[in-house]
């Protein structure tokens, strides 16, 4: 038996030890299982991480529900923020039996040393390394149990977003952490339409000193953004606000927004000297929140006793206490799935055993990836809230605190997440309601910003490197009403020029500025290639312009429309068919045969104005449905279906009436003007040449938008070119129609009064000033432009330079479209619509009568043949209906009033009488 026993164990041993060569520790749940954190004792951060961390280990081992009698021990290790240290004491690590460290504090050291990590499968928790690229798949064993720069980044956009501000200067510190904090930085602007203008990386290591400070901030201050981002470690970053602050870019119009690094200095240092806090009020800075608890209130008055208020207690110490309970809740559920911590020898290491190194020490944590697994399965609450991991191996619902420092102190101003973006509410409660990220629901409290104000700093200014804005302006060679040039200097007049200098004088800033003119000055000069600070004249705001340009609110409106030459049309014989196009001339008439027609259909049995000899009948239907148009019909309608008809139609004809009186009006009163070109669409289909003015975008318009073959297309370079290619016509080398925008139309039109606008507008556009993208110059000027629009000044300056009409201002138009089918067919389907509905109730009556009257030698309902069915349905149609009662009562009492007369006529004219009688009896 003990025999069998001893077999056992020693094949078991065997097989454990043939992979790798021997394995040590074979335990499923130790007495003791040893953890270490590497961090930097000395730093900020460091000294709080150092008394959470053993606090947290204090408070696990005396909770016997959680490892069950194993005790946690840690072996705390000092990086003093040097990477090579650090892998070193990782290295040292290795040598023991680790399961897992806490730490890296740094992002550089935590990168050397997941490398170490992923070899030996030993989890790293790092409570502040927030490289956002450390979560990649490269580092599987590395954790992130605070808050990713990602998200702090995505705050930092949102605040930029919110108060207006385009663009941004970045310093930050010239490492992994201060670059890939950048590079999130710049992706998270980029999805608002922001962006960095100019970033500047301080080195990291301690050989910076003032002189390069100062140098630095000098260009960062010559730069047109006042928005500054500081990425940095604490030592460099209050250096940084100390040379600020004597160059005076702590004053107004500045904005500082520091990252993290400032709250773990304030939450665990303050009060700081006065010196410090004077050079960094009005500073913006984040904070990872962590939501209020009854536990963390507790753990607060705990730190207070244990330091004696010495100091303060950061969010890296929460995340550090936390990152604690984390590993010590995951080894508990290690255990309980059966884990051992056992750990091999690598056998790529033998061959260095003889090096001196001792590298054959460290052992690889066969369990690893079941520990892993765990912790990023954990979930728990803890001082920092809920604990939990997203499938990018995250911490879910991050969020943090936007403060404001002013006085000796700091307040919030609000709360920032990824649920709900900017707000005064913590997120907390926003986690039980629906989403809403709009611009409207965005809030924050007032912030005191630099400089001791309550005013939103504009976030830019003019660049201090003195240069001025190179305004381009074009040299036109036509319609220099526009723009031009004085002849032999540098100045330049016109409509465009007057509205820009008028607008730039209301800027509550001054802006220093030089026209740069472009353009040959034979040709008016494209707009498809602009290198300006911006452009003054007549751009148009188009699509693909936009896509490049920031344009200005327009200050003209414009669009694109058809100028051809006109006759005046004069009026002859049949003038008035001209309100009605020919459709709606066929279709009227044949409605007023179809309502006759119908009418005597449902009179027909009941009326004898509408009964008696075929000839009579139909000249019936004529009359009366003819006489419907000036209602003159002098036959009565009996029946309530046919007046129901009769209804609808004269209301129908009333209409159709109304509008040929309007029309044949407007034809026979006002002087007719006609041209061949309605406007776009038959300039179009008619195939002739068409112009357009040189430079202008109309040439792009009418061949990809319209369709207009460029063979077509003809170029115009001037408003004499206008008038002369308009005149010769497309028979003589001429055009037929010239496109252009308004503007210069209506400028052509005021000196030559044979020609028209045709048809409608057919783009709406406008013209302005353009600026390079995400200029905020061009917001500045459109609220310009409309206080000019407003107080009448750019009304005053356009009548100045284009109300120059020389044409008579008669009430001439153009020949006015006819009225067409399209316009009334709502009334004609009404009328058909009554018709239908009347004839089917009409028929539905004779139905019933054909089944309910009796038939010779048939019961009712029943015919003898189909043949004899039809005729005695036809017979029915056409037969008499009887008279009612009251019918028989009307015509007994006008057969008395006849009689009557006949009395009085005889009483007059005895003569006539007689004769009567004599008659009678001769007949009888």
């Amino acid at each position: 038996m003990d025999s069998t026993r001893f077999g056992c164990w020693v094949f078991l041993i065997c097989l454990l030890l043939s992979t790798t060569g021997y394995s040590r520790n074979l335990t499923s749940r130790p007495a003791v299982v040893n953890i270490g954190a590497l961090f930097t004792f000395e730093s900020s951060i460091g000294r709080v991480a150092k008394i959470a961390i053993q606090e947290a280990v204090k408070d696990v081992n005396a909770n016997s529900s959680i490892l069950r009698g194993t005790k946690l021990n840690v072996d705390m290790r000092n990086s003093n923020c040097s990477g090579f240290l650090g892998m070193v004491e990782a290295l040292r690590f290795m040598e023991t039996d680790i399961v897992a460290i806490i730490g890296p504090q740094s992002s550089v050291v935590a990168r050397i040393v997941s490398h170490v990590a992923n070899q030996l499968q030993v989890p790293l928790l790092s409570f502040s390394a927030t490289d956002p690229s450390l979560n990649s798949l490269q580092f599987p064993f590395f954790v992130q149990t605070t808050q990713s720069d990602l998200h702090q980044m995505a705050a930092i956009s949102d605040v930029v977003d919110y108060y207006g501000w385009k663009q941004v200067t970045a310093i930050y510190i010239d490492d992994d952490y201060g670059r890939n904090g950048m590079s999130a930085l710049g992706d998270k602007l980029a999805e608002r339409r922001c962006r960095i203008s100019y970033k500047v990386g301080v080195p990291p290591d301690s050989g910076v000193n003032r002189t390069d400070i100062l140098d630095m901030l000098i260009k960062v201050a010559s730069m047109e953004s006042r928005v500054i981002v500081l990425h940095v470690n604490p030592d460099v970053g209050f250096e940084v606000f100390s040379v600020a602050n004597r160059l005076q870019m702590m004053g107004n119009g500045w904005v500082w927004i520091a990252t993290d690094w400032l709250s773990s200095v304030l939450d665990s240092a303050s009060p700081l000297q006065s010196e410090t806090m004077d050079s960094i009020q009005g500073v913006l800075f984040f904070r990872q929140h962590t939501p209020d608890s009854d536990r963390k209130r507790a753990f607060y008055s705990r730190w207070r006793k244990l330091t004696g208020g010495s100091s303060g207690l950061n969010s890296y110490g929460l995340y550090a206490y936390d990152s604690v309970w984390l590993i010590a809740h995951a080894i508990d559920a290690f255990f309980n799935q059966g884990g051992i911590i056992s750990f091999s020898n690598d056998s790529r290491l033998r061959s260095v055993k003889d090096s001196g190194l001792h590298l054959e020490a460290m052992g690889i944590f066969d369990d690893g990836k079941l520990l892993l697994n765990n912790i990023l399965q954990s979930d728990l609450v803890g001082l920092t809230g809920r604990i939990k991991f997203d499938t990018d191996r995250s911490l879910i619902l991050p969020a943090y605190d936007v403060n404001n420092v002013f006085g000796t102190g700091f307040k919030r101003i609000g709360y920032w997440s990824n649920y709900s973006g900017l707000t005064v509410v913590p997120p907390e409660i926003l986690y039980t309601k629906p989403p809403n990220r709009s611009s409207a629901n965005q809030e924050l409290y007032k912030v005191i910003w630099p400089g001791d104000t309550l005013s939103t700093p504009r976030g830019w200014a003019f660049a201090n490197n003195g240069k001025q804005l190179r305004i381009g302006v074009p040299l036109r060679v036509s319609f220099r009403e526009f723009v031009s040039q004085a002849q032999g200097t540098d100045t330049f007049k016109g409509f465009c020029i007057d509205v820009f200098t008028s607008a730039i004088t209301l800027l509550p800033y001054p802006v220093q500025y030089q026209f740069i003119p472009f353009g040959d000055g034979k040709n008016n000069p494209s707009y498809s290639e602009l290198f300006f600070d911006a452009v003054v004249g007549d751009v148009a705001i188009v699509t693909n312009r936009t896509k490049i340009l920031d344009f200005t609110q327009p200050y003209v409106a414009s669009g694109l429309v058809v100028v051809a030459p006109f006759r005046k049309s004069n009026s002859g014989a049949w003038t008035f068919l001209g309100p009605f196009s020919a459709r709606l001339w066929i279709v009227t008439g044949c409605f007023f045969f179809v309502v006759g027609v119908v009418v005597w259909i449902l009179e027909h049995r009941i009326n004898d104005e509408f009964r008696g000899p075929p000839k009579r009948q139909i000249i019936t239907v004529i009359w009366f449905s003819l006489s419907t148009l000036f209602s003159t019909h002098r036959e009565n309608t009996m029946s309530t279906l046919a007046r129901f008809v009769l209804l609808i139609w004269l209301f129908v004809v009333l209409i159709i009436n109304s509008n040929y009186t309007a029309s044949l009006t407007s034809i026979l009163t006002v002087h007719q003007l006609s041209s061949h070109i309605k406007g776009i669409e038959s300039l179009k289909e008619s195939g002739e040449p068409v112009g357009y003015q040189v430079g202008s975008f109309a040439e792009y318009y009418l061949s990809e938008e319209v369709g207009i073959s460029k063979s077509r297309l003809v170029s115009l370079g001037s408003p004499e070119e206008y008038a002369k290619a308009l005149q010769l016509g497309p028979g003589k080398g001429g055009v037929a129609a010239i496109v252009d925008e308004r503007p210069y139309v209506e400028l052509f039109l005021a000196g030559q009064c044979t020609f028209r606008i045709v048809g409608r507008e057919f783009t709406k556009s406008g013209w302005g000033f353009a600026f390079p993208r995400d200029s905020p110059l061009a917001v500045d000027m459109s609220t310009a432009i409309l206080a000019l629009s407003e107080n009448g000044d750019l009304q005053r300056i356009h009548d100045k330079w284009l109300m120059q009409s020389t044409c008579s201002s008669d009430t001439s138009e153009l020949e006015a479209d006819k009225l067409y089918l399209r316009s009334f067919w709502g009334l004609f389907l009404l009328c058909g619509l009554a018709c239908f509905i009347s004839l089917v109730i009409h028929v539905l009556q004779i139905i019933r009568l054909f089944y309910a009257a009796p038939a010779e030698s048939a019961s009712p309902g029943q015919c003898p043949s189909r043949p004899g069915c039809i005729r005695r349905l036809l017979t029915l149609m056409d037969q008499k209906e009887e008279p009612t009662k009251n019918a028989s009562k009307r015509r007994k009492l006008e057969r008395s009033l006849s009689g009557k007369d006949q009395d009085g006529e005889s009483l007059r004219n005895p003569k006539r009488k007689e004769t009567e009688r004599t008659i009678g009896a001769t007949s009888t």
